[in-house]
């Protein structure tokens, strides 16, 4: 007996891929395989054996690991990126945390640092 109805819509895993490491959200992977986000969480189980927000959660991985890399590597010369960098993963703060004042004094010479390095490039 035939199988009826529609034929499915194939969605590429090597895009889906390149998608999830972009952070797309499950609107956009419909919008870019022209399906319904129901047609994505289907070929995902279908396909990778996995619900669309374990796939996710693996395959971006690859994206942040990216996004981190160029936010390290920006700090470099943008003492912008340093002191965002330094506040959110060194728990720095441009308030003094305690009453020694020793993480403002640590924060304060990494910028000067930076500036030095920016001043003679």
């Amino acid at each position: 007996m035939a199988r009826t109805g529609r034929p499915r819509i194939e969605i590429d895993e090597k895009q889906f891929k390149k998608l999830c490491a972009m952070q797309c959200k499950l609107e956009e992977f419909a919008g870019f395989f022209d399906c319904s986000t129901d047609t994505v969480e289907r070929w995902c189980k279908r396909e990778l054996k996995k619900t669309f927000a374990e796939a996710f959660k693996i395959y971006s991985a690859g994206g942040k690991i990216s996004l981190r890399r160029n936010a390290f590597r920006m700090a470099e010369t943008n003492p912008g990126m340093c002191i965002f960098l330094l506040k959110n993963y060194c728990g720095l703060t441009d308030q003094p945390a305690d009453t020694s004042g020793q993480n403002n004094e640590l924060l304060q010479s990494l910028i000067d640092l930076e500036k030095k390095a920016a001043d003679n490039k």
